[in-house]
């Protein structure tokens, strides 16, 4: 499984920007962990079928959940 990762010249090393690893997972628990493994974004619960804003942004991580709770989608930044 490969996980892509992202240099921050800020504090130069690499940060996770992919985790593959929580679909499947409760949407609370995948907001700590992504929290804790890139402090330089912030995780968003999304739920599936709901609109979002399209553009880009480093700093931002969609966590897609169903009705449950459960996330759906590889949680990813943009």
């Amino acid at each position: 499984m490969m996980v892509t990762k992202y240099v921050s010249h800020k504090y130069a090393r690499p940060w996770k920007s992919s985790w593959p690893e929580l679909v499947g997972d409760p949407g609370t628990v995948a907001v700590r962990t992504i929290k804790r493994q890139n402090r330089l974004v912030k995780p968003i619960i999304v739920e599936e079928g709901k609109h979002v804003i399209e553009n880009f942004l480093c700093s931002r991580v969609w966590v897609w959940v169903n009705k449950r709770g459960i996330v759906t989608r590889i949680p990813r930044i943009g």
